[in-house]
């Protein structure tokens, strides 16, 4: 899908789910409601301790902000490797350049056999036990949401996550660090990502204090607005070909400031690339149509995605 740049972005609606409420139903059906009407929502009262949200903002900012490039560089993704983990910049690029303005920082939360700790920052040194916590808070989330999104579907509260991603012991969670730096003087013309749906199933992403996040709707652009107290929740490609289309992949992209820095912690959620990608309800037996995508690997969709990206670069 082509999206203009210029688009008229409207006033923020995008939904909010207060996730206390003692009628679980209603949340459970708010949160299938976002799901299939904006495949975006942020989610309040949800557990995760504010001190620790702060936590993960300060060590992930001071990473960024170090005065020694050869810090960063020590936990780089080597050059020609395969390997998503590491240290990532894009943000000197030409303006004129077609690719995300923004560096990143990569590294897998869960399990333990896919973490590799040298794509951890040592400095500074409480990195590693702040991210470690804040992964078992954001995991806990996630299998509430899977669970609300998968009884959405009428199917059994594990199917998302034990079908759809592998269960405890083979669902990746990747922690993403995005660091956008002020473009002057136009920042107007450039984006800091551009439009895009998600590769991964689920985003858990907590943004600093500058505001950038658009998400498409209705053929517009609609801000993410910005509260210390939210946590912001997208679904993407595997839920939407899991879900049969009933839950959007929603596009969205990055803005840039001109005077600051945009941040975002973003906890994403993925399959094994051995994991076979199909909707899910026709295991049930009592599925009321016929499948919109044929199985895939995650592995393939994967390559699929970056090949396509490359190819509208060129």
């Amino acid at each position: 899908m082509e999206v203009e740049r210029d688009q008229t972005v409207s006033s923020p609606t995008v939904p909010i789910v207060d996730l206390s409420n003692l009628d679980k139903e209603l949340v459970a059906r708010a949160v299938v409601k976002a799901s299939q009407e904006w495949g975006v929502f942020q989610v309040v009262n949800h557990e995760i301790p504010k001190e620790l949200i702060q936590s993960l903002k300060k060590v992930g900012t001071h990473f960024f902000e170090l005065s020694s490039e050869a810090e960063k560089e020590a936990v780089a993704t080597p050059a020609n490797s395969k390997d998503i983990q590491g240290y990532v910049t894009n943000s000197q690029q030409d303006v004129e350049d077609k690719v995300d303005r923004v560096d990143h920082l990569f590294h897998n939360l869960s399990p333990p056999s896919s973490i590799d700790y040298r794509y951890w920052p040592k400095n500074p040194p409480e990195y590693r036990s702040v991210n470690e916590e804040y992964a078992r808070q954001a995991k806990k989330l996630a299998e509430k949401i899977l669970g609300w999104l998968s009884e959405g579907l009428g199917l059994d509260r594990e199917a998302l996550f034990n079908q759809g991603f592998g269960g405890g012991k083979k669902a990746v969670y990747t922690m993403k660090i995005n660091y956008y730096p002020p473009c002057r003087p136009q920042a107007n013309l450039v984006l800091g990502m551009q439009p895009h749906t998600d590769i991964h199933g689920l985003t858990i992403l907590v943004p600093n204090e500058i505001p950038g996040l658009q998400v498409f709707k209705d053929d517009q652009w609609f801000d993410v607005e910005y509260n210390p107290s939210i946590i912001n929740i997208l679904i993407g490609d595997p839920i939407w070909r899991m879900s049969n289309g009933k839950y959007k992949n929603v596009l969205h992209r990055t803005t840039l400031n001109t005077e600051k820095t945009r941040m975002s912690w973003v906890v994403l959620l993925k399959p094994p690339y051995d994991m076979v990608i199909e909707p899910l309800m026709k295991h049930t037996g009592d599925g009321d149509e016929a499948p919109k995508f044929k199985p895939i690997t995650y592995g393939e969709h994967v390559e699929r995605k970056v090949r396509d990206k490359l190819q509208k670069r060129s």
